[in-house]
């Protein structure tokens, strides 16, 4: 059974099917879903959401939607994480990291990510990271604390090089749509350049719908589509590599 490491399944997109999409995805071999935490806005109903459908978790701050005030959600993202230490669902810190492209706030997204550096590694707990055209910066402050749990970089889509250079510090690659864009040439040789062990896939719905798709939002369906184009890549069967994936991912979350 696959794994989608990154899906908003929480978000209002799902209010008016989610039902009938968890119902597809265990027809499709789509055994969880990880829901990542976005902003203290949305804990609650994420938490509600992840305990209907026994979902995998994480609770961060979005680097979109860091605020002024960040402090303040940093210290009741800590209260929420002492409260669901107990909780075999909650996996990890995030989705917190750096954007570029929406960059307004950039120095207040800065000390949020560090802020939830030093949160992973007081409670030794792997991450969720968002790195959008920031990568330098982003590596730069994940050398600056230890953290022996790594996690994933969500969304990738860098280069060979910069894909070890995460890889070193021990964390996974999210593969999402973008995979299966006929353009992604980057993209394709990181995969391809590298061991399958590198990856977790994930789909971060409803974003990320690849190029020239027939759907209005994304949805975790769309990960047998992901794992079979990083199978051609490898030139190995997809029965295989959705079993090698589901490991990685299990490598990172360790339950």
């Amino acid at each position: 059974m696959l794994i989608d490491s990154h899906a908003h399944i929480d978000f209002a997109d799902f209010d008016g099917d989610r039902d009938a999409i968890f119902e597809q995805m265990q027809l499709s071999g789509i055994s969880n879903v990880l829901i990542p935490g976005v902003s203290s806005a949305h804990w609650q109903k994420q938490l509600s959401i992840a305990k209907k459908y026994q979902s995998l978790f994480a609770l961060g701050v979005h680097p979109w939607y860091v605020t002024e005030t960040f402090e303040n959600d940093i210290v009741e993202l800590k209260k929420l994480i002492n409260q669901h230490l107990e909780n075999d669902f909650m996996v990890a810190i995030g989705e917190c990291g750096l954007d570029k492209i929406k960059s307004a706030n950039w120095v207040q997204q800065i000390s949020a990510f560090e802020a939830q550096l030093q949160l992973a590694e007081e409670y030794q707990m792997p991450m969720i990271v968002h790195s959008v055209r920031a990568h330098g910066e982003v590596l730069t402050l994940l050398e600056k604390y230890k953290l022996p749990k790594g996690g994933i970089i969500h969304g990738f889509y860098g280069s060979v090089e910069v894909a070890k250079q995460y890889l070193k510090l021990g964390f996974k690659l999210g593969i999402g749509g973008l995979i299966l864009n006929s353009d992604a040439n980057k993209l394709h040789k990181a995969v391809q350049s590298l061991p399958i062990s590198s990856f977790v896939v994930e789909t971060d719905s409803p974003s990320m719908l690849p190029k020239n798709s027939d759907q209005s939002r994304n949805t975790p369906l769309l990960i047998n589509k992901i794992v079979t184009k990083i199978a051609v890549l490898h030139a190995k069967p997809a029965v295989l590599v959705g079993e090698q994936l589901r490991s990685s991912f299990f490598q990172v979350v360790d339950i």
